[in-house]
């Protein structure tokens, strides 16, 4: 490990909208790291929380700024802009640092040049979480159709991959130096990944929203880019065991993103992936079998009944999916934050 004068001071950004259930564990968890606490800096950008989530905030001396536009996204972007230290991490109040030496595995690759960021390689798997939390965790993907896709960016039960697009990696030991080069891209971003401020200022890359998994997107479509994915996990508290979060989650996905695409200020190539990935999700859900058998491969590698929400979850993506974007052609709109909350 680096010594501590060496390591890097850090802006984590928190966006926040009503999440009081959530947000203490994930500051504590911060508060709890071996890191020298002058190094740190934590940001949180507010959509007009209601709930007592100010109040936590101030408890861990977060700076706190609004967030009039109420997105996660435009939070992202509230924080970066308002952030001054060397790296910054994008920690969603969702999230939970699972150890105390969690930041410095993630700083200590940034003492090699070439790496302009890092991120977790898979999500911790607790037995104690609800299964929905479980089984993404198994999955190492918050949306199914990723796997068929093959460009998730966490470590995946049924295929031992942390992700299933071609790229080139060096095992260094305690992280994975990538080369991620113009074309499909792993959907990195999210969850606990850090990179370099400097970068995205210069390249000019946050307006007034920071989508996360848009910016190794445009950076590596100019050149090709090092990043490292750490041998490390991080807790994350989708949705527990409610099925109508979930339900919920998938629809704000899908409707804010053909929002933001139709005003054209998305950057992920969504549009140029794997096609016979998206025709395979489709036969699979329709057939029932494939589904089926990935859950009871998954449950073999790793026994768990959480698995067997596999087809349930790729049957409620493909109907949320595909009728956000039939009716998308005709009232394409941002999900409302009215009442959200975690």
């Amino acid at each position: 490990m680096m010594k501590s004068e060496k390591l890097s001071t850090i802006s984590i950004l928190i966006p926040t909208l009503n999440a009081v259930s959530v947000l203490e564990s994930c500051l504590k968890s911060i508060a709890n790291q071996d890191y020298p606490k002058e190094k740190i800096e934590i940001i949180i950008s507010d959509g007009g929380s209601t709930d007592g989530t100010l109040e936590i905030a101030k408890k861990y001396k977060a700076k706190i700024y609004p967030n009039p536009l109420k997105t996660g996204e435009a939070g992202k972007a509230v924080a970066f802009k308002k952030a001054r230290n060397e790296l910054v991490a994008l920690i969603d109040s969702d999230n939970r640092l699972p150890d105390k030496a969690w930041l410095k595995k993630m700083v200590v690759p940034f003492a090699d040049s070439e790496i302009i960021g890092s991120e977790p390689w898979e999500f911790t798997y607790r037995q104690k979480d609800g299964f929905i939390d479980r089984y993404c965790a198994l999955m190492g993907m918050n949306d199914p159709l990723c796997y068929f896709l093959g460009n998730y960016d966490r470590l995946n039960i049924l295929s031992g991959r942390w992700t299933g697009l071609p790229v080139k990696q060096e095992d260094k030991g305690g992280w994975l130096k990538v080369t991620l080069k113009p074309g499909a891209i792993p959907t990195i971003g999210a969850n606990g990944t850090v990179l370099r401020r400097e970068i995205l200022t210069k390249r000019n890359l946050v307006g007034d929203y920071l989508f996360d998994i848009d910016i190794l997107a445009q950076l590596a479509n100019q050149k090709p880019v090092k990043f490292v994915k750490v041998k490390t996990g991080i807790i994350h508290f989708y949705c527990g065991s409610d099925i109508k979060k979930f339900i919920r989650k998938q629809k704000r996905r899908v409707k804010d993103y053909l929002y933001y695409q139709k005003i054209g200020v998305r950057k992920y190539p969504w549009q140029k992936q794997n096609k016979l990935g998206l025709l395979k999700f489709v036969f699979s859900c329709i057939t029932i079998m494939p589904l089926i058998w990935q859950a009871i491969k998954g449950y073999l590698k790793k026994p768990d009944p959480a698995w067997f929400f596999h087809p349930l979850a790729c049957w409620i993506t493909l109907g949320v999916y595909g009728w956000g974007k039939l009716s998308g052609t005709v009232n394409i709109k941002q999900m409302s934050r009215e009442k959200w909350g975690q």
